[in-house]
């Protein structure tokens, strides 16, 4: 395995293949880069950071010596020094710079190299991903005459940390809520639980996927304790662990379901103001007040006249409000003060169709500007930093229909567009600065997420957000594992009734690169306290656990555990359970059952979702299939 990086994503992956899939891997950093060691002297501090890095976000320590990671230190990443790195022998290469170009660049290259190569890509642009992947497994099979496209194994993956770390960010601010995933359009949520009481029963569920550990009876649950002298938490127990296990909440799978919803508002050119919101309520009535004394004049002028046709009527009002029409001298008197009355009403409506257009403008005008947070605002969600990790987190909140307010420095920063068009109420300022946290309304506000690329703006953020209101639910994006870990233990003390979540982006993001390094489709990953459970779908051929069995002789406690079936035929299927459904399959019916029967006969033409540790998928896979301490000499 190959990893190319420089930033802490990249020292994660390389600690996840190495200690956790007991893989070799070739780290290749740029020279000089300040946080991954080199030189023969300093292989052993990498090689502890990274069983740390692991340990902390596994929960347990790994037994047993493991090879180091080759790092090889480059300038710049050529054709020349990927083939010196091994990409011709390699098994998969993972590309996870920061900067999409140098992604792209690269992997075309290591394409030409190795056609069978397996690539996983980090690429914020979305859409551009979907045409790389085609691309360049079109071109692995041109490279191979008769290679079969199943062979290749999901040739190329294209990931996105932000978008792998955003729905575990967005499910803070939701109660109850703890971690949201997608799979074929549906949206699945893992749920933390307290105790039934006495007499009582736990609600329903999809499934049980953890049993928390005992301190999680704490407000802010055991993330960020010692791992030593307490408990830690069992992943995919059996129903048996769950029925006999008294005083221990629970993480229970759900669907979120949503109600029938009221059509949205007409919009004008389908994304500017709301129909209704361009006149004022007070100019509504002033003008339903005037068209209905012109429609009276119209009816007298009509009932009064000689004319016999109400149209005819109806056009001499009109003449006379507006003042074109030849004054009514030697006819009747009742025409006459009709005129009058026509005129004056003439006069009351220029202002009021005057104010009506400025009014109109002023509404456009304002369409595609940044809203500002309304006076009643509360309970809604303040979202810090509008970067890249903000931005998906704002989509995400916005799918949610949770209530957000925004709060970025920079006005050309990516997410702004974005709040503009979701007419999203957005502050500028600098977060640390007097006063702007309060113009977001945070004393009302139900959660605080700071996002910004900066701790300590984050960690201050936090801290005077908490200074305002005690009680307020606190999730914090930190870069070091150890710092957020720091970090949270010293908050939930200070606030031990408040709900405080550090979380690590690259934590959060590097099981799911890992996994599809592994040749397997990622539908994401949600962590348990400090340790991590990954959702994947698997093809049941080809795997000795799975194929022939029925789904609960395939079932392995602590492992994994098979979810979900997907009933469509192989040549249906939706390549990638976890994208968005695309417009013009929104009506296709979602071929995934939930509710399995445990007598099912898996079949090799079957695919599952299914729920497993990452020991148990690297068993699952026959990558690993015995977690056993390796002699130093092995």
């Amino acid at each position: 395995m190959i990893v190319c990086g420089d930033d802490a994503l990249a020292e994660r992956l390389a600690a996840e293949l190495t200690t956790v899939y007991r893989e070799r891997v070739t780290l290749v950093v740029p020279a000089g880069h300040r946080t991954v060691p080199t030189g023969p002297a300093r292989t052993t501090t990498m090689l502890g950071r990274v069983q740390a890095v692991v340990n902390r976000t596994a929960g347990q320590a790994t037994d047993g010596a493991s090879d180091a990671p080759h790092v090889v230190e480059a300038p710049e990443l050529t054709e020349a020094l990927l083939a010196e790195a091994g990409v011709r022998e390699a098994a998969a290469l993972a590309l996870v710079h920061d900067d999409d170009e140098t992604n792209i660049r690269t992997a075309l290259a290591a394409r030409r190299l190795n056609p069978r190569l397996r690539l996983v890509i980090r690429l914020y642009n979305r859409k551009l991903g979907q045409h790389l992947e085609e691309l360049l497994d079109q071109a692995a099979v041109l490279a191979v005459p008769g290679l079969d496209p199943e062979v290749l194994d999901t040739s190329t993956t294209v990931l996105s940390d932000a978008d792998t770390a955003a729905p575990a960010l967005a499910a803070t601010a939701v109660a109850g809520t703890s971690k949201v995933i997608q799979a074929d359009g549906l949206l699945l949520r893992a749920v933390e639980r307290t105790p039934p009481g006495h007499g009582e029963t736990a609600g329903p569920g999809l499934c049980t996927l953890a049993l928390l550990s005992s301190t999680t009876n704490d407000p802010a649950g055991a993330e960020g304790s010692d791992a030593s002298g307490r408990e830690g938490p069992m992943l995919l127990p059996d129903d048996d662990t769950v029925a006999t296990s008294t005083g221990h909440g629970t993480v229970v799978l759900e669907t979120v379901t949503h109600s029938a919803a009221t059509p949205p508002p007409r919009r004008l050119a389908g994304r500017g103001a709301p129909l209704g919101s361009l006149f004022s309520r007070r100019l509504r009535w002033s003008l339903a007040g005037l068209m209905a004394c012109v429609l009276a004049l119209a009816v007298a002028t009509w009932l009064t006249s000689e004319q016999k046709h109400p149209l005819h009527a109806a056009y001499l009002t009109l003449l006379d409000l507006f003042a074109i029409n030849d004054p009514a001298i030697g006819e009747s008197t009742t025409r006459q003060v009709l005129q009058l009355l026509a005129g004056l009403a003439g006069l009351l409506f220029l202002p009021v169709l005057l104010a009506a257009v400025l009014e109109a403008l002023g509404t456009f005008r304002t369409a595609f500007a940044l809203r500002r947070p309304p006076r009643g605002l509360s309970g809604h969600v303040v979202l810090l930093g509008l970067g890249k990790i903000g931005t998906r987190v704002l989509t995400r909140l916005n799918e949610l229909d949770i209530p957000v307010v925004c709060v970025e420095e920079d006005p050309e920063a990516r997410g702004i567009p974005l709040a503009r068009r979701l007419r999203v109420p957005t502050v500028i300022g600098d977060v640390t600065q007097e006063g702007v946290l309060e113009s977001a309304k945070i004393h009302r506000a139900h959660a605080l997420l700071a996002l910004t690329s900066i701790d300590t703006t984050n960690l201050e953020a936090a801290l005077y957000a908490r200074s305002v209101k005690p009680d307020l639910r606190v999730a914090l994006r930190l870069y070091d594992d150890e710092f957020a870990a720091a970090v949270h233990r010293t908050l939930r003390a200070a606030h031990p009734r408040a709900l405080t979540r550090s979380r690590s982006v690259s934590t959060l993001a590097a099981p799911a690169f890992a996994g599809a390094m592994m040749g397997r489709q990622i539908l994401g990953a949600i962590p348990v306290e400090r340790r991590m459970l990954v959702f994947a779908a698997l093809n049941v051929a080809g795997h000795p656990h799975l194929e022939g069995r029925t789904i609960a002789e395939s079932f392995r406690a602590g492992a994994w555990r098979v979810i979900a079936l997907d009933t469509t035929e192989p040549d249906d299927r939706v390549p990638d359970l976890a994208a968005t459904p695309a417009n013009d399959s929104a009506d296709r019916p979602a071929g995934l059952i939930w509710d399995l029967h445990p007598g099912y006969v898996l079949r090799p033409q079957d695919r599952v979702v299914l729920a497993a540790t990452r020991q148990g998928l690297a068993e699952l896979l026959g990558r690993q299939p015995q977690l056993r301490p390796r002699s130093s000499g092995g």
